[in-house]
């Protein structure tokens, strides 16, 4: 009988193979190395599809970015309603893959899909109405915004262990070690409490833009 065949070493899997080590273990665990022998090959046939791991991990961010839906920049929708629907995609991305936004930080750089999402907010909010500099501030405080949610939970760093909280040294942590519990629904509820709170203050600068002279 024939033995199967392994499956054809391609930048998708490679990057897939990438995704899946990064999200388990952190960048640190990426090293060609360790990558090919995940994927069954030998170190020197990745260079065939990327030379460098920071290529890797710069595909890895983008393949992350086009899991962000944008479709809400083109169906006609308003633009603080694309904004935060927008919003709540891109966070969910990023929270399901924590430990590659300190790459995703570092800007969109020459990364295809980083590109359309800065295009595609960008180009909204030009249409809307924004003057171009408020629309590419728009932007970058959108993008602040949500990978700082995605960096660490608020709730999470709270240790459930009472007597760390010692009435006498945090008068008003008392159920502090409590919040752990609880951490889904408060990050989510504090997401999007400053997410409601941002638009806010953008559609009255908003009514500003748009007021005649």
């Amino acid at each position: 009988m024939a033995r199967p065949r392994k499956p054809l070493l391609s930048t998708d899997r490679i990057v897939a193979t990438a995704r899946a080590l990064v999200d388990a273990e952190g960048l640190a665990a990426v090293s060609t190395r360790r990558l090919a022998a995940e994927l069954g090959v030998s170190g020197p046939s990745l260079y065939n599809h990327f030379r460098t791991k920071d290529e890797i991990l710069e595909a890895v961010a983008d393949s992350v970015s086009a899991q962000v839906d944008l479709s809400m920049f083109e169906d006609g929708r308003p633009w603080r309603t694309a904004l935060h629907d927008w919003a709540v995609s891109y966070r969910a991305a990023l929270r399901d893959h924590p430990n590659i936004v300190p790459v995703l930080a570092r800007g969109p750089g020459r990364r295809p899909a980083a590109l359309r999402l800065a295009d595609a907010v960008y180009g909204a909010m030009v249409d809307a109405g924004w003057p171009p500099a408020q629309a590419t501030s728009i932007g970058a405080l959108m993008r602040y915004f949500v990978m700082g949610s995605a960096l660490g939970s608020f709730a999470g760093g709270f240790v459930d262990d009472a007597a760390a909280y010692d009435p006498a040294d945090y008068p008003h942590l008392g159920q502090a070690h409590l919040l752990a519990d609880q951490q889904e629904k408060i990050d989510e509820r504090a997401f999007e409490t400053g997410l409601a709170a941002l638009l806010d203050g953008l559609e009255r600068q908003y009514e500003q833009v748009k007021r005649p002279v």
